[in-house]
């Protein structure tokens, strides 16, 4: 087992990162956490436990099943300690070919009796050295349904929604998006670099980029070990944001002088953008609900160096009398399932349930209904989730049209999610003139 100089091996911090997913905690932001806390990792080591927490976090469904078939004690009654060391090394035996099976196994047992569970050192060797010598003969379900479910590790509920709106076909490729190796999208900042200054600075830095093939203003970066560690995110020559989030604000028609509100901003990416494509005129107001949130977009407006933008306190929800009829583009990019993004955000899909969903809908419905008063006759409005879900984005988007005759619904959009692309939802309005 690799360990860092106080002792910790990158699998215990794996386990540390599983266990406080499984109390309810967001996946994406423990690892960040154990990240910066633990810098002094190497590259190397990084590497390993970022796969190691985010790939067993994201295959669990397949992993509890695999498990489960060896197994008389059900993963649901096991301890959650003995239960996240099992998964990760079946994760290391069935995923991880670099990992010799008998590591992944004998690292599991002293993991175990290093957390206090002695007495269950010969449950986990046992388990896991009958899962090696069998891990390609594991029967999955016949049931369409189930065998998805097990394989791309995704909640029936949510395989069903899919299957019954978009098919079984696009359901496949939909499940296979979220586990394509991508590249780290960003948006390059054309106050502060050039396209080609930017690529030759990254390169040096010993950084693999890519053009984008979808974008003239997005770079896919890859190979780099700590991104607050790259200077040229420091100095804001550039913003780490998706290629289906970087359409909207390419999509909203902004001109040089406009007034943009953003509802719902944070981290800021979309508002950012939108006052790049100011060019130092106009200014983008960009809100959110919690101070956090606020302080959240500060950061980055002040790394990104930007004087037409500036981040506010507010909830989407409560009309502001203020506002009313003054944005020439509003940006609502609003609270969602994530459904779109599970490839970044692994454990969503555990959280989200077809009740959530529906509550999710009904207040982006509450919102859009608010915020939809603030933007000028002939202005643009632009609806926008990181979801994959018909209730969530063409059904709001048919009620919002329904409800206010006075927007012309002009352009939407259902983006799935690929090697270069997070699953995304774009809808584009416009307020007729009196």
């Amino acid at each position: 087992m690799t360990t860092n100089n106080q002792g910790v091996g990158t699998r215990e911090l794996a386990l540390m990162i599983l266990l406080e997913i499984e109390r309810g905690e967001k996946s994406h932001i423990v690892l960040r956490q154990v990240l910066e806390k633990y810098q002094y990792l190497s590259k190397q080591d990084r590497a390993f436990l970022t796969r190691l927490a985010e790939g067993t976090t994201e295959r669990r469904i397949e992993l509890d099943y695999i498990i489960n078939q060896f197994s008389k004690v059900k993963t649901e009654k096991m301890k959650p300690v003995i239960r996240n060391i099992l998964r990760c090394a079946v994760y290391q035996i069935k995923y991880m070919d670099q990992v010799p099976d008998s590591a992944a196994c004998n690292e599991a047992v002293n993991l175990a009796i290093r957390k206090g569970f002695k007495n269950l050192r010969g449950f986990v060797n046992g388990v896991l050295r009958n899962i090696a010598r069998n891990i390609d003969k594991i029967a999955y379900p016949e049931n369409t349904e189930e065998f998805l479910s097990i394989k791309y590790s995704m909640p029936q509920w949510i395989i069903r929604m899919w299957v019954r709106d978009y098919g079984e076909e696009k359901t496949k490729y939909i499940l296979e998006g979220f586990y394509k190796e991508r590249a780290t999208t960003i948006r390059i900042n054309g106050n502060a670099t050039t396209k080609e200054e930017l690529i030759r600075e990254l390169t040096g830095e010993g950084i693999q980029v890519k053009e984008h093939p979808l974008l003239a203003s997005a770079l896919l970066i890859s190979g780099y070990d700590y991104l607050a560690a790259i200077p040229a995110f420091r100095e804001g020559k550039f913003q780490v944001q998706d290629a289906a989030s970087i359409m909207v604000a390419e999509q909203a028609g902004i001109k040089e002088g406009d007034y943009i509100l953003d509802v719902c901003a944070a981290p800021g990416g979309k508002a950012l953008h939108a006052a790049q494509i100011l060019n130092g005129t106009g200014m983008v107001e960009a809100r959110d609900l919690t101070e956090m949130k606020v302080e959240l977009i500060r950061e980055n407006i002040s790394r990104m160096g930007f004087e037409n933008i500036r981040a506010v306190q507010q909830n989407a929800t409560c009309f502001d009398a203020d506002s009313e009829e003054k944005a020439d583009v509003l940006i609502a990019d609003l609270p969602c399932s994530g459904l779109g993004v599970l490839a970044k955000k692994t454990d969503l899909k555990y959280k989200m349930n077809p009740e959530t969903e529906t509550e999710v809908a009904a207040l982006q419905r509450e919102i859009l209904d608010t915020v939809c008063r603030y933007v000028k006759p002939e202005g643009t409005l632009m609806y926008s989730t990181c979801t994959i879900s018909r209730i969530e984005n063409e059904e709001n988007a048919g009620w919002f049209a329904e409800k206010h005759p006075e927007f012309d619904l002009e352009w939407e959009k259902q983006i799935f999610p690929s090697d270069i692309t997070d699953g995304f939802y774009i809808a584009k309005f416009i307020r007729r003139s009196r």
